[in-house]
C-alpha cells in the first residue's frame, strides 16, 4: 500500500492517484486543476474553480478508490460484472478562502463544496481510508471532520496554538496525526490527544505513517518533514511514552516537496521511500524500522534529470511514485502547466543516477514561425523618440534616423553599437551645460544608470570610462541608487579591477565603491559568498594602507621639526623689533618727564629728581590710557608751553 504525504502550502500541489497511479492531479500557477493520464500521457480533465484567482487551491488529496457507476456501462453490466474494479474518483481541494472543493473525475465536474467549517485558509486535507469522511486543517488552528454524505461538519476541535499545516490518517483509520510545529496524535473516536511529539522548529509540511502495525506493540512508526528543513524525521509510538524524540532521520539536499512510501507490514519488511526535494532531485531510501538509529541515513540512490543540450540544464522533478516492482518509479517532471510523465527503471545499486531527456520534443510545443519573426516598426520623421528617464525629454531624431538609414543601406554591417548610441544621446553636452534646467540632473543620472548596466553587461571599456569619469558625488549616489540589484556585484568586481591600476583612477573608484557599499549594504550582507567576493578588495586595500602607519609617523616627526624651526625664526624677529621700539620709546618719555615735572610742581625746590620722574611717568601713562584724541593734542600743546616757561626760568 502506498501513501502520499501531506501537501505544503508553500509548493504547488501535485499528487498521484492511489494504487494504480493512473492519474496525476496538480494545480498550476493559474489556479486550474488538471488531471493527467499517466498511461496515455495526455490531459484527462481540466477544471476551473469559480474563484480560482481569489481562492487558490492550496492542497490536493485523492480519496480512497471506489467502484464508480458510469452511465454508458449500465447497459453492459451483466457482461462486465466480473471486470468491475475500484478506481480513484474523488479529489479534495483545500482553498485559501477556507472552503474544501470535492471534484469527481467520473463526472468530470464538481461533486460538492464543503463550506462554513473554517474561518481561514485550508492548509491540508486527508481522507479516512474506509468511511466517507474527510479531515481538514486550517490557519484558524482548528481541525474539521466532514461527512461527505451530508456535506456538513461532523465535528470540529482546536488542534494547536498555531496553524495546522499537515494531517495524516493511520492505515486502520483509528488515529490522526496533526502538526503545526508540535506533532500531535489524536484518537479519532474520542477526539483526544493520544501522544505528543516535539516536532520541528518550522512548520511541518509532510506527515506519513510508515508502518501498519498497532501502536501497542511499539511497532507504529511515522515520518515528518518541515519547511526549510533538510531532514525527514522518523518517530516511534512506544508504550512507555518515551517517544518525544525522533528515532531515525533521513538526510536530503533540500526541504521535502513530495513524499511517497510503501509501508512496512512486519519487522522483516523494509520501508521504501521516494522523496522529491524542492531543488528538483529525487532521493530513494530503503530502511528496516527496528528502533533508534543514531546516524542520519543517506539515500541509497539519488536521481537527477537534465536536458540534452551541450551545456545541460537540470530539469526539476515534480513528483515520484513507487510501483510494485522495486526498480520501477513513476516520475513527473518539467513544468506544472504541462508535465512529462514516465515510468523509469532505476538501477538502485548506483548512488547517483542522471537521466537525460529532451523536454522540448516530449512536450511537442509548436510555435508558429510567423509569430516568432521580429518586425521592426516604421519610424516617421514626425515621431518622437524618448530618452530613458524623465517623460517628455526626447532624443535628437536626426542622429537616430541617420543610423537607421545606414542600417537599411548596409545590410551586411553590424547593428549600431552602444558607443554610437552613447554619442547620439550625448551625455557630455548635458553635463557640461551650466544653465541647464532642473530636470537634466535626474535625466543624466537615469542615463548613467542605464549606461552603467549596459557597460557592465557588454564589458565595454569606453562606456565604463565615460560613466566613471564623473566627479560629482550627487551623480554617483543617484546612479548607484538606481542600479538594479543583479548589477551590484559586477560593479564591485569592475571597481576592484580598476582599483588595482593607477592611483589617479583609484581616487575616482573609491568614491564609487563608497557609494555602493553604503547604499547596497543590506543586499551585499545577504550574499552567502560575500567573503570570497570582497576578499580581493579587502587584501588590496590592506596592502596599500600598510605603509600608511609609517608615513603618518614620519609626517608627525617632520611636522614637529618644521614647527620648531618656524618658532625659532619668529622669536628672533620679534625680539629685534621690540628692542628698537623700546629704545625709541624711552627717548620720547625722558623729554616729556622733564616738562611734566616742571608743570606739575612749579614751586618745588627739592633736589630729589628721581622721585619726581617716577611720579611723572605714572601721570603720563594715565594720559595715554585716555581714548580722547583731542585731550592728547591739548596735553602736547601744554607741554610745549611748559617747556618754554621752563627754559625761561633756567635762563633767569
Amino acid at each position: 500500500m502506498a501513501a502520499d504525504g501531506g501537501s505544503s502550502a508553500l509548493q504547488l500541489p501535485c499528487v498521484f492517484s492511489p494504487k494504480s497511479r493512473q492519474y496525476l492531479a496538480l494545480c498550476a500557477q493559474d489556479g486550474r486543476l488538471r488531471v493527467w493520464n499517466t498511461d496515455s500521457k495526455t490531459l484527462h480533465q481540466e477544471y476551473v474553480p469559480s474563484a480560482h484567482l481569489s481562492a487558490t487551491c492550496v492542497c490536493i488529496a485523492w480519496g480512497p478508490c471506489r467502484t464508480v457507476k458510469e452511465g454508458p456501462q449500465r447497459k453492459k453490466r451483466k457482461s462486465e460484472a466480473v471486470q468491475v474494479e475500484e478506481k480513484a474518483d474523488l479529489l479534495a481541494m483545500g482553498t485559501a478562502a477556507g472552503t474544501v472543493l470535492i471534484y469527481s473525475t467520473a463526472k468530470g465536474a464538481l461533486h460538492c463544496t464543503l463550506d462554513g467549517g473554517h474561518s481561514a485558509g485550508v492548509n491540508c486535507v486527508q481522507w479516512h481510508p474506509e468511511d466517507s469522511l474527510l479531515y481538514s486543517g486550517s490557519d484558524d488552528t482548528n481541525i474539521v471532520e466532514w461527512d461527505l454524505q451530508t456535506g456538513k461538519t461532523r465535528s470540529k476541535w482546536k488542534a494547536d496554538r498555531a496553524s495546522v499545516t499537515s494531517l495524516c490518517v493511520s492505515p486502520d483509520g483509528k488515529l490522526l496525526l496533526s502538526a503545526g510545529q508540535i506533532i500531535k496524535m489524536w484518537d479519532l473516536e474520542t477526539k483526544e490527544v493520544y501522544r505528543k511529539f516535539t516536532g520541528h522548529s518550522t512548520a511541518v509540511t509532510t506527515l506519513c505513517f510508515a508502518t501498519t502495525r498497532p501502536p501497542d506493540s511499539n511497532g507504529l512508526y511515522f515520518l515528518s518533514g518541515a519547511a526549510h528543513d533538510r531532514l525527514l524525521s522518523v518517530w516511534q509510538v512506544r508504550e512507555d511514552r518515551k517517544d518525544k524524540n525522533s528515532v531515525v532521520s533521513f538526510t536530503l539536499t533540500d526541504e521535502p516537496q513530495h513524499v511517497d512510501l510503501v509501508t512496512s507490514n512486519s519487522k522483516e519488511e523494509a520501508v521504501r521511500l521516494a522523496v522529491v526535494c524542492k531543488d528538483g532531485q529525487l532521493h530513494l531510501f530503503e530502511h528496516f524500522l527496528n528502533g533508534p538509529c543514531k546516524k542520519p541515513m543517506s539515500p541509497s540512490c539519488t536521481v537527477q534529470m537534465s536536458d540534452t543540450k551541450d551545456s545541460p540544464v537540470p530539469i526539476p522533478l515534480l513528483a515520484a511514485a513507487l510501483r510494485a516492482d522495486t526498480r520501477t518509479v513513476q516520475l513527473a517532471y518539467g513544468n506544472h502547466l504541462q508535465p512529462v510523465m514516465e515510468k523509469v527503471e532505476i538501477n538502485t545499486a548506483e548512488r547517483h543516477v542522471c537521466l537525460t531527456r529532451d523536454v522540448q520534443t516530449s512536450l511537442s510545443l509548436s510555435i508558429e514561425t510567423a509569430v516568432s519573426k521580429v518586425k521592426t516598426p516604421i519610424v516617421n520623421a514626425k515621431s518622437k523618440v524618448l530618452v530613458p528617464g524623465l517623460p517628455g525629454h526626447q532624443a535628437p531624431i536626426k542622429g537616430i534616423s541617420q543610423g537607421s538609414e545606414k542600417r537599411k543601406k548596409d545590410t551586411d554591417t553590424k547593428e549600431v553599437s552602444i558607443a554610437e548610441r552613447l554619442g547620439e544621446i550625448d551625455l557630455s553636452s548635458v553635463s557640461t551645460e551650466k544653465g541647464a534646467p532642473k530636470g537634466t540632473a535626474s535625466l543624466q543620472t537615469d542615463n548613467f544608470a542605464v549606461l552603467l548596466v549596459q557597460g557592465l553587461e557588454s564589458r565595454d571599456a569606453n562606456i565604463l570610462n565615460k560613466v566613471f569619469q564623473t566627479r560629482k558625488d550627487m551623480v554617483i549616489k543617484k546612479t548607484v541608487a538606481r542600479l538594479p540589484l543583479p548589477a551590484v556585484l559586477p560593479l564591485v568586481q569592475e571597481l576592484t579591477n580598476r582599483l588595482q591600476g593607477h592611483p589617479f583612477t583609484a581616487v575616482l573608484m573609491v568614491r564609487w565603491l563608497k557609494a555602493v557599499l553604503m547604499h547596497h549594504t543590506s543586499y551585499l550582507a545577504s550574499l552567502p559568498d560575500l567573503v570570497t567576493q570582497l576578499g580581493v578588495l579587502y587584501h588590496m586595500i590592506e596592502s596599500r594602507v600598510k605603509i600608511f602607519h609609517k608615513l603618518t609617523k614620519l609626517h608627525g616627526k617632520l611636522y614637529l621639526l618644521m614647527t620648531q624651526v618656524a618658532t625659532n625664526d619668529s622669536t628672533n624677529t620679534v625680539t629685534d623689533v621690540d628692542h628698537t621700539a623700546k629704545l625709541v620709546y624711552e627717548e620720547e618719555s625722558s623729554d616729556e618727564d622733564e616738562a611734566s615735572g616742571d608743570e606739575g610742581l612749579p614751586d618745588n625746590d627739592s633736589d630729589n629728581w628721581e622721585e619726581e620722574a617716577m611720579e611723572d611717568d605714572k601721570e603720563e601713562q594715565a594720559d595715554e590710557e585716555d581714548d580722547d584724541p583731542d585731550s592728547r593734542t591739548d596735553s602736547k600743546a601744554n607741554g610745549e608751553e611748559d617747556m618754554e616757561h621752563g627754559n625761561e626760568s633756567e635762563e633767569e
